[in-house]
């Protein structure tokens, strides 16, 4: 049962861990001396890179294969690009010393891309996803 159901364990979970590190307040957070510049871009697109990658494969998972890979990739996209923005909407209307930009979103949206593009070029005609049950 937990094999079958793998991806989309592991996609829940990142939802509610990104959901979590969006909405609550970090301010009181010592950060230390070291400065990277525009580390939290990086993390954005880091973060968004893997929800697309496995919403990807949580919809193939769930349909247990049924849905083309295509259709997988566009749905995965499609979700990570509008929770992204639903999430920095709620920043926005719902925390006091967090900040909505527009920069987040790009950033968003570049790792749901990127994500999006390694299921593309893994699951290619040379190595076709197949699903076992």
């Amino acid at each position: 049962m937990l094999k079958r159901n793998i991806f989309t364990l592991f996609f829940v979970g990142w939802v509610l861990f990104l959901t979590t590190l969006s909405l609550f307040s970090f301010s009181d957070l010592d950060t230390g001396t070291v400065k990277i510049p525009y580390a939290d871009k990086i993390t954005h697109f880091i973060f968004y890179f893997i929800f697309a990658t496995l919403a990807c494969m949580a919809l193939r998972e769930r349909s247990r294969g049924q849905m083309d890979i295509g259709n997988a990739m566009w749905y995965g996209l499609v979700s990570a690009i509008t929770y992204g923005i639903i999430i920095e909407v709620l920043q926005y209307t719902l925390t006091d010393d967090r900040m909505a930009e527009l920069g987040d979103v790009i950033a968003n949206t570049l790792g749901a891309i990127a994500g999006v593009l390694l299921i593309k070029w893994y699951f290619s005609k040379e190595r076709q996803l197949k699903w076992r049950f």
